[in-house]
This record gives structure tokens, C-alpha cells and sequence, in this order.
């Protein structure tokens, strides 16, 4: 038992230091993204494009409809 218990603490661990790894990664792509020529202006065309256009979730016919 202490052996599958030290296991799945070692399996953790490696998650954990796998997702700051990730998030370390995000965090530096988007602020080179940010300094990139016309970031700004992307970015107010991506709040447009999300005020006018439905969510997906509008979108996605009922349950009931799917299943017939």
C-alpha cells in the first residue's frame, strides 16, 4: 500500500511541475505576442468578433433535437 501511495505522490508531483511548466510557457507566448506589431488592433477585432457573433453555446441545437 505505501508503495502505490508513494507512487501516486511521485505521479503528482510530476503533474504539478508539468502544469507550471505549461503556464510558464502561456504566460511567456502571450507576453511576446504582446509585442508584436498590431496586437492592439487584433485584439479590439477579437471583442467585436465576440460582442456581434452568438456564443457556441447559443448556437448548439437542444438535447432533445440531437437525440431524435
Amino acid at each position: 500500500m505505501k508503495n502505490k501511495m508513494d507512487a501516486v505522490v511521485r505521479v503528482t508531483q510530476h503533474l504539478l511541475n508539468e502544469i507550471t511548466q505549461v503556464k510558464d510557457l502561456a504566460i511567456g507566448t502571450l507576453e511576446t505576442i504582446k509585442k508584436m506589431p498590431g496586437y492592439e488592433k487584433a485584439i479590439e477585432e477579437l471583442k467585436k468578433d465576440v460582442v456581434e457573433k452568438p456564443s457556441k453555446a447559443e448556437e448548439a441545437k437542444p438535447l432533445e433535437a440531437v437525440s431524435d
